[in-house]
């Protein structure tokens, strides 16, 4: 058995103390027991991409300079825990929404680039990052093989198979998700949930996902974040969760060799059909254009 300890947090804004608050969740979960642990997109700042403006810009930094990248290093080193951490990356003139993913020895095993980025009211990323370039990867940790994606990235089940084709024992999102500035009426929540739920039952995967809490506003927006942070099983049900108001964590445990075990046994792998997917690689469903370049017989 090989079993492993997932903890997904969840906590406000903070315009002045968030590494320090975003460390102390890290120190409980890992006082409860927990190997990897996953922190929310962007928990140094407030969610400033509600509105344009360059002034942001500013926030970005090298993978290498990141604050938040070299203290949960040496946090992780000390806690012997993995920590997948967002932060704003800048690599020469393009800038990135990242993760780097630092294993139990405080090593970063590299850095996954957000390719999906929201572009509508409230949630205005096209404007501050660049696409990510990185595909999607999976990490072999201390603690099993890992794939995270980040927020938007959620929504697209492309992604989750890639990662669980090459092998993610558990994937991982951290996010930034809450009201529509132009919808209010509108709750997103149970379709966020059931779209990473339905991740972990097609590829019998655990899904951890790991979002903020309370009202922020930005140039006349605002967002409420739901919170509702949730760790679902390799069947897709959520094991554990949280609400939409409380700061801290929750929790659960895995046996990943028995999961390797279920995916094994039920076939959604061994009877997958790569030649008839082609159309998966098109926007509009139709012919891949290199089968229609061809020139006509004269």
């Amino acid at each position: 058995m090989r079993k492993v300890t997932v903890a997904a947090t969840q906590m406000r804004c903070r315009e002045q103390g968030a590494l320090d608050a975003a460390e102390a969740l890290v120190r409980e979960a890992a006082g409860a027991g927990a190997n990897i642990i996953l922190l929310q997109e962007l928990f140094e700042t407030k969610y400033f991409c509600q509105k344009p403006d360059a002034g942001y810009y500013g926030l970005a930094v090298e993978a290498g300079k990141s604050p938040a990248v070299a203290r949960f290093s040496s946090v992780a080193r000390e806690l012997g825990a993995v920590l997948p951490i967002s932060f704003f990356e800048r690599s020469n003139n393009a800038l990135y929404n990242a993760l780097a993913i630092i294993d139990a020895d405080g090593a970063v095993l590299g850095v996954y680039r957000k390719s999906h980025l929201p572009d509508g009211a409230g949630y205005c990323e096209k404007f501050f990052f660049c696409p990510g370039d990185t595909g999607f990867s999976v990490w072999d940790t201390a603690y099993g093989r890992i794939g995270c994606g980040v927020c938007w990235d959620q929504w697209f089940p492309e992604a989750a198979r890639i990662m669980a084709l090459k092998g993610a024992e558990l994937l991982l999102y951290p996010t930034a998700i809450g009201t529509e500035p132009e919808e209010p009426g509108l709750d997103s929540r149970g379709h966020w949930q059931a779209c990473m739920c339905g991740h972990a039952a097609a590829n019998l995967v655990p899904v951890a996902a790991s979002n903020r809490i309370g009202a922020e506003r930005e140039g006349g927006s605002e967002i409420t974040f739901y919170g509702s942070s949730f760790i679902a099983d390799g069947q897709g049900r959520i094991v554990r969760g949280m609400d939409d108001r409380t700061e801290g964590f929750v929790a659960a445990e895995f046996d990943l060799d028995a999961l390797r075990d279920a995916r094994a046994a039920w076939g959604v792998f061994r009877d997958r059909r790569p030649d008839l997917y082609g159309e998966i690689l098109t926007l509009d469903g139709g012919r891949r254009m290199s089968r229609l370049s061809r020139s006509p017989r004269t």
